[in-house]
């Protein structure tokens, strides 16, 4: 049952009550590991049925209580007490710069609480609107959990501000003990860590409530069930709630491992734990990278399919041939008795959306926003203090059951869905454009940053910041809207229609006719695939 559960968890189906954005990818990165000093934090919220929109919360007049209704599958909840003063939000980042993330690790299902009154969705959103920092934010999530019970299944959360980068993991404490236990450790400043849907505290310090806060019977649940014997020293939290398996590491960890060895050296020697094959061999939680990470960088991170591992997903038959990284569901299969795994790697086609978030200390925050596949869409940038979304990224503009010509989130899917067909050449031509976008909007970061800090006063700051966010955002996706139609006339039916410095090339008889066609084929691997498999009917015979 428990592994039927992990492959649940990674595949994101819907059974019960276990939740369908639960496949999800966070990599954080402290000031002192940024070039820039900003802490950030990356999320990709990966899901069949998650609509990708931004989120946003206006305060306003107040009422008592509040309706809470669970974030994956929009269920009513119930009811908790309304906050005194509240902040506004756009998605996963509130005006303050606070951001929180998160994964889920599921856990063990004996702790899961479905009369619980508060999920980990509206944990996430609700504590947004209440903390300022991610201290205050720990505190704000332990107290309504406890207060009106958990609902969700195991989480690991991430949380920075301008000054602190925090890794937190939690789970229920059962259906008949309201509350949950967990442990929130602050990552050193001048490293990086990550987590993907399995929990990685291990043993903590009991004693440094600096940089490590934990419920004070985190070890007793455990001891309660039968987890966990010894010393509160020896108590590891990930080993007694959520020990993993072969999909945990495969499936989940083998993320992790990737965002570590792009960034820090050393990290091959963790090869075979993370192909699930060596348990033992345990990554750290946290790593000091080689040289300090850009905001480039980490947006790039969040498109790894394993390129360049003996996982990379574009060289084996399963690529085709036109190296598509991509596996359909389901992840697991069997052939003559032997069970087979799918690749699960960072960048993954059902992503509602994702974001590269920046806590700038002395500047507002950037919320870096895209919809869909991380690889295959752009980030612009959104200032957290923006008090509008853009039309493109607005809720209610289109849904997972209804197309609409101004929803981002359809026109990135439109695009990877043509690149997913031909990827090794559709799919690197829209990478080019991706980061010709990022590139030129890194490079606009500072004029953008100078305009905002010129303003009169703090309210012509935030309508800057927010001029400036939905101005970017409108052109890529009018750039986005461009680029669907320039592919479908460049790459229809198999073809590559030349270009040159006036556009496509015609055949000089003034009627539109292409006057130069290539025919790329397949890759070497896939043509002698199909040899030895259909070579007696396919072979060319010569007389």
């Amino acid at each position: 049952m428990k592994r039927f559960l992990k492959i649940v968890a990674l595949v994101g189906v819907m059974l019960g009550s276990v939740y369908t954005t639960d496949a999800c990818t966070n990599f954080i990165v402290t000031r002192g590991a940024s070039t820039d000093g900003s802490n950030m934090v990356t999320y990709a919220a990966d899901s069949h049925q998650l609509y990708g929109a931004l989120y946003q919360y206006i305060p306003g007049k107040l009422a008592e209580w509040m309706d809470v209704t669970e974030w994956d599958t929009g269920r009513y909840i119930g009811k908790i007490r309304q906050a005194d003063v509240t902040y506004r939000t756009l998605g996963n980042s509130n005006e303050h710069s606070l951001f929180i993330t998160e994964t889920t690790f599921g856990g063990r299902p004996e702790l899961e609480d479905p009369k619980g009154g508060i999920d980990y969705g509206s944990l996430i959103y609700i504590t947004l609107q209440r903390a300022k920092t991610a201290r205050e934010a720990i505190d704000i999530i332990v107290e309504l959990a406890n207060t009106y019970g958990y609902c969700s299944s195991g989480e690991s959360f991430s949380l920075i501000d301008t000054e602190e980068a925090w890794i937190m993991e939690l789970i229920g404490k059962g259906p008949n003990d309201k509350g949950i236990v967990w442990v929130a450790r602050r990552i050193p400043d001048g490293y990086v860590s990550a987590h993907a849907n399995q929990a990685r505290i291990t043993t903590f310090p009991w004693d440094d409530p600096e940089n490590c806060l934990y419920a004070p019977d985190v070890a007793d649940v455990a001891r309660k069930f039968g987890w966990f014997e010894g010393k509160n020293e020896d108590f590891s939290f990930a080993e007694a709630y959520a020990p993993a398996d072969f999909s945990a590491l495969r499936g989940c960890e083998a993320r992790v491992w990737a965002f570590f060895r792009t960034v820090a050296e050393g990290m091959d020697k963790y090869e075979d734990y993370a192909m699930g094959h060596n348990p033992n061999n345990r990554m750290p939680l946290w790593v000091k990278p080689t040289e300090k990470v850009s905001p480039k960088l980490l947006m790039d991170c969040m498109r790894d399919h394993y390129e360049g591992t003996k996982m990379d997903m574009t060289q084996d038959i399963g690529a085709g041939g036109e190296g598509c990284p991509y596996r359909w569901r389901p992840m697991f299969f069997e052939v003559d008795g032997q069970e087979y795994c799918n690749e699960r790697a960072t960048a993954t086609q059902q992503t509602g959306f994702w974001l590269v978030g920046q806590a700038r200390p002395g500047k507002v925050g950037i919320l870096w926003f895209g919809t869909d596949d991380a690889a295959t869409s752009p980030l612009t940038p959104i200032y957290v203090t923006a008090t509008e979304v853009p039309e493109c990224l607005r809720e209610g503009n289109g849904s997972m059951l209804k197309y609409s010509d101004t929803s981002m989130f359809w026109i990135t899917n439109r695009v990877a869905q043509f690149a997913y067909l031909r990827y090794n050449t559709v799919g690197k031509h829209v990478r080019e454009y991706v980061d010709r976008w990022e590139n030129t909007m890194l490079e606009a970061v500072p004029a953008m940053d100078a305009k905002i800090g010129s303003a009169k006063n703090p309210k012509k700051a935030v309508k800057v910041a927010t001029e400036l966010s939905v101005e970017n955002a409108q052109a890529i996706f009018n750039i986005w809207v461009d680029l669907d139609k320039y592919m479908m006339v460049k790459y229809i039916d198999g073809n590559v229609k030349g270009e040159d410095a006036n556009g496509f090339i015609d055949n000089g008889n003034g009627k539109d006719i292409p006057g130069k066609i290539e025919q790329p084929g397949y890759s070497e691997r896939w043509k002698r695939a199909v040899a030895e498999d259909n070579g007696e009917v396919l072979r060319v015979v010569t007389w």
